[in-house]
C-alpha cells in the first residue's frame, strides 16, 4: 500500500512567483545572455544584437529564455552551438 501525498499547489505557486525566484531566474538568463553575446560570431553583428531575454508565463511560474531574433539565428546556432554553450555557462 502506497502513501498518498497532497501538495499545497497555492503555496508552491506563491513561492515560484515570488520576487526572489523571479530575480534568480532573471539573473541566470542575464548571465547566459552575456556569455552568448560575448562569444557570438560578429560578421555583421546582427546575430549578436538580436539576442535577447524573453519572459514566458506558464501555469505556475514565469521563466526566462534567451532567444535570437535575427533571421540567421538558426544557421549560426547550427554551426557554432553558441546558445547551447551559453546555457551551459549560465548554469555555473
Amino acid at each position: 500500500m502506497g502513501v498518498k501525498v497532497k501538495f499545497n499547489d497555492k503555496y508552491f505557486d506563491e513561492i515560484l512567483n515570488s520576487a526572489g525566484v523571479k530575480a534568480m531566474t532573471r539573473r541566470a538568463a542575464e548571465k547566459t545572455l552575456e556569455y552568448a553575446k560575448a562569444h557570438a560570431p560578429a560578421d555583421t553583428g546582427a546575430y549578436r544584437d538580436g539576442l535577447q531575454i524573453k519572459e514566458v508565463k506558464h501555469a505556475h511560474r514565469t521563466t526566462c529564455m534567451v532567444v535570437g531574433t535575427d533571421k540567421k539565428t538558426l544557421l549560426v546556432e547550427s554551426k557554432t552551438g553558441n546558445l547551447r554553450k551559453a546555457l551551459k555557462a549560465g548554469k555555473t
